[in-house]
């Protein structure tokens, strides 16, 4: 590893626009650096020079072998698929073929490991990337479009810096004053970079978060404007005002603000105009463009972008069943099987898996053709369906969500009943799963903790393979209980909960002199007795 904060910091304030592809405003004739304030002056006068710096933090979440030279660096989405591998709820095999095995062993005790570097690099990559964004935009603009820039900036940072505190700190509540991640913003870079810079507290890197998405919801609501007006195609890789709401959303619920966290999930409900999948748009594979009206926010893919390129490093591949990848000839993603069995036969989300005999009715003729002739195991998963809808597809291009917008439906459920409205939530968590996935469904649970609890098994249906299972279990101090899951022998774990913080990675701590002590080391889990 060969980045750290203090490099990352130095690099903003020596190239400013640099990962964003915005060359012609770094560099005056004879290669001198341009001054902030010269940027300030050039972006006033023509805000749409801007667009690609904002463009750039979106390709941040994509780049291909940022961080290691092998066949599971594909940027964000590998962390995604490397956290949800490493729950009991996405079963791989011990094959060669299965990048994400690491997910399997859980060995991250260590400050060398694939979850934590590539956790803590491509998170401060976006960071970069929406730190020099801000730097060039004067923060009291009055000009709605670099409002509207400037608010991805804030969103996206914001994002990164929580998904950094809740990987390597434990959650929040109780843990206020432990120390989590240095906070490098444009403000600080410079110092930063000269001298480093120390873990800032939990509470004060929920402060910053807070505070960005603020300014973010503030910026987008003063702006009007929208996403679409700085890309013709992919408008979703851009943070909405929904979004906005629902990444605050995720936020107020693992601080326990329960009625903050309820009110922003019906903001971004009603703010993104997003309409949740019907039973029939989700009974065939689906979920691979960010086109359909369910989805809020996504890594937009392109068939030129590298990782496509590349044909066999990026998300399809790993994920996907239905198209040529590292998955469909051997390492295939399949969903725990007591998770599985709990799904009722009424509920269309049974159908995104196969069944025991390797069979689902959510699929046509061809596409479980394919399936039984490449030799597709029990419970392989079929909610992702290939670029295109394409059996066999060989350009791995399809869109991946980062929001979809029924997560806030269970947001707004879990939250509601955990701020005392029992009945209110259990009665939003009915309706909407009746509506949309089982008209047959019906919640028993009574009391908060129980509607809490259901929440949580419908998140870990309808939000399976999308990046969101393993900080669930951190926010809801869960562990990890892989028995009569399906898992491999040797992987069969049943780790208790609290789950330990990831390590800051060696390089950081080598390199960063104000960085303080790392958190604690930890064994990888011995194999347990498996049961049917």
């Amino acid at each position: 590893m060969k980045t750290n904060i203090k490099i990352l910091a130095a690099s903003l304030i020596a190239a400013g626009f640099g990962l964003s592809a915005c060359q012609d405003l770094d560099t005056l004739p004879g290669t001198s650096y341009v001054s902030t304030e010269q940027k300030e002056e050039v972006i006033n006068s023509n805000p749409e020079m801007a667009t690609a710096g904002v463009v750039g933090i979106a390709s941040t979440y994509t780049p291909y072998d940022a961080v290691y030279t092998t066949h599971i660096d594909f940027g964000w989405p590998s962390v995604m698929l490397l956290s949800d591998a490493s729950t009991a709820d996405m079963v791989g095999f011990n094959t060669g073929y299965n990048w994400f095995s690491s997910g399997g062993t859980f060995d991250y005790g260590n400050n060398n490991n694939y979850f934590n570097n590539l956790t803590w690099y491509h998170a401060f990559k976006v960071i970069r990337s929406s730190n020099a964004v801000l730097a060039s935009i004067p923060a009291d603009t009055d000009n709605k479009e670099l409002m509207l820039y400037a608010a991805q900036g804030y969103a996206n940072r914001a994002f990164m810096y929580f998904q950094l505190a809740q990987y390597f700190q434990y959650t929040y509540k109780g843990h206020e004053s432990l120390p989590c991640v240095p906070v490098i913003t444009n403000e600080n870079a410079d110092q930063a970079a000269a001298d480093g810079a120390p873990r800032a507290t939990v509470q004060e890197v929920y402060d910053q978060i807070l505070s960005d998405l603020g300014t973010a919801i503030d910026l987008l609501t003063k702006s009007g404007l929208s996403t679409s007006i700085m890309a013709d195609t992919g408008a979703k890789r851009f943070v909405s005002l929904g979004t906005a709401y629902g990444i605050r959303a995720r936020v107020n619920l693992v601080m326990n603000n329960w009625a903050a966290a309820a009110a922003d999930a019906r903001s971004a409900i009603t703010s993104s105009g997003a309409t949740p999948a019907s039973i029939a748009e989700v009974s065939c594979p689906s979920f691979w463009s960010s086109d359909d009206n369910n989805w809020m926010w996504c890594v937009y893919v392109s068939e030129s972008d590298d990782v496509v390129q590349t044909g066999i490093i990026n998300f399809p591949s790993h994920m996907g069943s239905l198209n040529y990848g590292y998955a469909s000839v051997g390492a295939w993603r399949r969903i725990n099987k007591t998770l599985y069995n709990s799904i009722p036969e009424s509920d269309v989300r049974k159908g995104w898996f196969l069944d025991d005999a390797a069979v689902s009715a959510n699929l046509n003729p061809t596409q479980q053709a394919y399936l039984s002739g490449h030799g597709a195991p029990a419970y392989t998963q079929v909610k992702f369906a290939p670029y295109q809808n394409v059996v066999d597809q060989t350009v791995n291009a399809s869109d991946i969500p980062l929001m979809r917008v029924e997560e806030m439906y269970l947001i707004e459920a879990e939250a509601t009943a955990m701020a005392g409205n029992a009945a209110a939530g259990k009665s939003l968590l009915e309706s909407f799963i009746q509506t949309y996935r089982n008209p047959s469904y019906t919640c028993s649970a009574s009391t908060p903790a129980a509607v809490q609890e259901e929440v949580w098994m419908q998140r870990r249906v309808e939000l399976w393979g999308e990046g969101i299972a393993y900080t669930d279990l951190l926010r809801l101090n869960k562990g990890i209980d892989r028995r009569g899951g399906g898992w491999p022998t040797e992987w069969v774990y049943n780790v208790p909960a609290p789950l330990k913080p990831l390590l800051i990675p060696q390089n950081e701590m080598q390199n960063n002199s104000k960085i303080g002590d790392n958190n604690e080391t930890w064994g990888r889990p011995s194999p347990v007795d498996d049961y049917e």
